[in-house]
């Protein structure tokens, strides 16, 4: 008799215990039923008898590669641990997951390792069942006993992005020979979610093997559609498509995983990635700059009509984009120091500068969404309610209010500057012989990090410190090769970098590794501006524990307002379209997903067609 029965009471048994109950006259516990999906609230909006995603093409022919040219390049194939740089593709394209998320949905999850999920009312518990037919890339089976031991060493060994969801299990256990339960310590209705999605690894490669250390002489065993094939660190990785993937019928999958072949070279910077494209060294290529999109996509290849541009639309929040203060150092703890760098930032003359004016400005964290506070105007109704046991610690503007400053568009700026002076005065700094010093006579200084292959946000900033030179500020600003530049942003060994931070539709978790207090001082965390707020914290776990669809949009656009009234990022612009070149032989679907150009579509959806 198997171990487990003794630890677990089955399924089978306990709906006969609740029969049992119910005919005595008691109301016994209330159940759950398996399902073939889970939503954040309400019901998935795909049945169980779907076959396929609406956003894909379940009749997209299989053949064909999709050549990507990168920036950077990396010296680890371990992308689901802290050391090293692995490529960031593979913690998506070479493992699975039990349950595979739909992008046409704000938060919705369908079977994919898992046939079923099972959950408490309450979600205080979650269940999963394998299917049977589940396989690793070498053809052994996906075990209850594999999950276990993934979720666990993730939790203990892994990313720190792992360690938050696996700190709130109670109890991990086998229920039966394919089914895994996981029992919370604390409400969180996004966990239920959150147990589906972590990559699942084959336990036996990790025997006698050091899980933590980096490096490529171990190349991990997943169960996708995708194996490595061939690779040489710095310079190129290709994925090939596995003939043998178990999954090739399940509906999840109808429709994905196209291409033969996917290909990554790596190259020096964003310039040298381009021109590769443009050489037709690379089959397709991101634009972010609208400017550039606009007047330098006019190259022979596209004129031939061998490529293609195409606008990608999207319906989800800007997230923030910008430039980071780090609240651990001196220089940028009091608000009003930071509100000054705000002021002195000149937007509308850089947006003119480099993208001809046409790109909006980011306004809050979850800008261009229905999450997304109304921030010019006061609190109001339950958000107010949620803010106001916090009113004494709260920055000026949370409750009543904020804008971010709008200049004249000239490059001098005047009311910009003069608020930034007016600013710095208040919290102690003043212009002496034209530097900006404090009453000892020290001189207002700070460093900027910036990857060497960010060029724009190098032009940006040379805008920027031209007009803190007004202020009689010199900031210092270090170019760091890539290696260089993950080292020290993820010690926080800086003052002031580059930060980007994508929000979805159905924040939850991650909220913590972003901005919680928790995770602020742990290396590696996301959390750059070091902010520990209890507000901030509070209006996470109101969003993690909401009832209802209401009382979470309550608690998102609460903390929308915290964050943006914090001044902790100095945020630019966004666009609610994406830009992709590509040859004329790749494909995608008519439908686009609600969340557009983002984890999921591309290449997961496309194909090559001749």
């Amino acid at each position: 008799m198997r171990p487990e029965f003794f630890r677990q009471i089955s399924r089978q048994t306990r709906l006969i215990l609740a029969a049992m109950a119910l005919a005595a006259g008691g109301s016994g516990p209330t159940l759950a039923e398996p399902a073939h999906g889970i939503a954040m609230y309400g019901d998935p909006a795909l049945p169980a008898d779907f076959t396929h995603l609406p956003q894909t093409n379940p009749d997209a022919p299989k053949g064909g590669r999709i050549v990507f040219a990168e920036s950077g390049g990396y010296d680890s194939l371990n992308p689901v641990i802290r050391k090293g740089r692995a490529p960031w593709q593979l913690r998506f394209m070479l493992f699975e997951t039990l349950m595979g998320r739909s992008y046409d949905e704000p938060f919705t999850l369908y079977g994919l390792l898992a046939e079923t999920i099972d959950t408490a009312p309450d979600r205080s518990w979650v269940e999963f069942t394998l299917r049977p037919e589940a396989r690793f890339s070498d053809g052994s089976p996906v075990t209850v006993e594999d999950v276990m031991w993934s979720y666990e060493t993730l939790g203990t060994k892994g990313h720190p992005r792992y360690a938050g969801a696996w700190g709130k299990v109670e109890t991990m256990e086998q229920t039966g020979p394919r089914s895994v339960r996981f029992t919370f310590n604390e409400p969180d209705r996004e966990l239920a979610l959150i147990m589906g999605m972590r990559p699942i690894l084959k336990k036996a490669q990790w025997d006698g093997v050091d899980f933590e250390a980096s490096g490529i002489d171990l190349i991990p065993i997943g169960s996708s559609p995708y194996v490595i094939d061939d690779f040489e660190t710095g310079r190129y990785l290709v994925l090939r498509r596995n003939p043998n993937y178990w999954g090739a019928e399940v509906p999840f999958m109808q429709g994905q995983a196209n291409f033969d072949e996917i290909r990554f070279d790596y190259y020096g910077d964003g310039d040298v990635v381009f021109e590769a494209f443009k050489a037709g060294d690379a089959s397709t290529y991101r634009e972010t700059n609208q400017a550039k999109w606009d007047t330098q996509y006019d190259f022979p290849a596209v004129q031939r009509g061998d490529v293609v541009l195409s606008d990608i639309p999207h319906q989800r929040p800007t997230g923030i984009n910008g430039f980071v203060m780090n609240t651990r150092r001196d220089v940028f703890r009091d608000w009003r120091v930071r509100e000054a760098m705000i002021q002195a930032f000149n937007f509308e003359f850089i947006n003119q500068t480099l993208n001809g004016g046409t790109l909006p400005r980011i306004e809050s964290y979850f800008d261009n969404s229905v999450l997304g506070a109304d921030i010019t105007a006061p609190a109001r109704g339950r958000v107010a309610a949620l803010l106001t046991p916090f009113a004494d610690s709260l920055l000026p503007g949370t409750l009543e209010g904020y804008a971010l400053p709008v200049s004249d568009g000239s490059e001098r700026n005047r009311k910009g500057i003069a608020a930034a002076l007016d600013l710095m005065e208040q919290a102690g700094w003043t212009v002496q012989d034209g530097v900006m010093k404090n009453a000892a006579g020290l001189p207002f200084s700070f460093e900027i990090v910036v990857s060497q292959n960010a060029t724009e946000r190098r032009q940006i900033l040379d805008i920027y410190a031209a007009a803190l030179g007004r202020l009689g500020i010199t900031p210092t600003i270090t170019a760091l090769d890539s290696a260089a530049y993950k080292e020290r942003t993820q010690a926080f060994d800086f003052d002031m970098a580059p930060y980007v931070r994508g929000l979805s539709l159905s924040p939850g978790n991650e909220q913590k590794l972003y901005w919680g207090a928790e995770l602020a001082d742990e290396p590696g965390s996301r959390n750059w501006m070091g902010v520990k707020s209890p507000a901030i914290d509070a209006m996470i776990d109101t969003m993690l524990a909401a009832p209802s669809q209401e009382e979470f949009r309550a608690a998102t656009r609460a903390l929308d307002r915290l964050l943006t009234a914090g001044r902790y990022v100095i945020p630019i612009w966004y666009n609610n379209v994406s830009h992709i070149a590509h040859v004329k032989e790749l494909h995608y679907p008519a439908h686009i997903p609600m969340y557009g150009d983002w984890l999921g579509f591309q290449p997961e959806l496309w194909w090559w067609e001749d």
